[in-house]
């Protein structure tokens, strides 16, 4: 089974050190940043996902959400023969350079379709990874049913790893999300619903298992610290995640990177580097 690359909708998950903050030039622009800085901070969630359950050679990994593709990318470094779904078809053309960097057509498939063509041409899948379905934007309503029907490409008892943040008094980037303001009209409360984002509660991943008819067999906790070379670095790698989409719709973009600065200021160092604790929590679940 070759790596495999669909489309599918799944449920929606510069310096900047003075007065007049770069202003983002696209959809494009914020996935680069996504993938060339945000993402390798979840490194450490992957890899012990990955240590807990042994991927590698034999392992025939589908990973739901797999955006720009660094998650599928280790596990095929471990032997792992890999396939990703993401509504994102600019972060799946990320996925595609790093996984078949020659560009060969004929090595991935990036089908526009149903979770079905994840598995086309190939045996079941025998690990599933959905790494940001909690607390990662959008709404979870919808992801019960999108996991149960992704189950359905997995041999029984394999396992379906999910993942969330952690306790919320151990991921300093809470407050940095709670501490953004809107000076005219209040404050924004980007740990709101209205804004996609919350920190998962204890047992949410467990019931979001549970849902989607999956039976929870162990989890763990991971520190994964979201630090940056520097504070421009920080404010574009944190406006990639998507976290900020609901706000910046109704406010203009160089305000709200004014006070994601403001908000980050108690976490950077002496050498400009920003520096933020955090811990997230992955969920090892089994199919029927």
């Amino acid at each position: 089974m070759s790596p495999t690359l669909v489309r599918h909708q799944l449920p929606a998950s510069g310096s900047i050190d003075g007065d007049e903050p770069p202003v983002a030039t696209g959809s494009r622009d914020r996935v680069r940043d996504w993938a060339e800085i945000q993402e390798r901070m979840l490194v450490p969630l992957y890899e012990a996902a990955y240590d807990r359950l042994g991927v590698g050679a034999g392992s025939r990994l589908l990973g739901l959400g797999c955006g720009s593709g660094l998650a599928l990318l280790l596990a095929a470094a471990r032997g792992a023969q890999v396939s990703g779904v993401d509504a994102d078809e600019c972060r799946l053309e990320l996925a595609r350079e790093r996984l078949t960097p020659g560009g060969g057509a004929e090595a991935t498939r990036l089908v526009s379709g149903g979770l079905e063509a994840a598995a086309a041409g190939g045996a079941a899948f025998n690990v599933m990874t959905a790494f940001h379905p909690v607390g990662c934007g959008g709404s979870v309503e919808g992801l019960p049913a999108v996991l149960s029907a992704a189950a359905g490409l997995v041999e029984r008892g394999s396992a379906v790893v999910l993942g969330g943040w952690g306790p919320v008094e151990r991921c300093a980037t809470a407050g940095v999300l709670r501490g953004a303001r809107r000076p005219a009209d209040g404050p924004i409360d980007f740990a709101a619903g209205s804004a996609g984002w919350r920190l998962s509660g204890r047992d949410d991943l467990e019931e979001l298992a549970e849902r989607a008819g999956l039976r929870p067999d162990g989890s763990g906790r991971v520190a994964c610290p979201f630090g940056y070379a520097d504070m421009g670095s920080a404010v574009r790698g944190l406006l990639s995640t998507g976290l900020f989409d609901a706000a910046l719709e109704g406010v203009e973009q160089r305000q709200v990177e004014k006070e994601l600065v403001e908000a980050l200021h108690p976490y950077e160092r002496a050498d400009g580097t920003v520096w933020m604790p955090n811990v997230f929590r992955y969920l090892i679940a089994r199919t029927p």
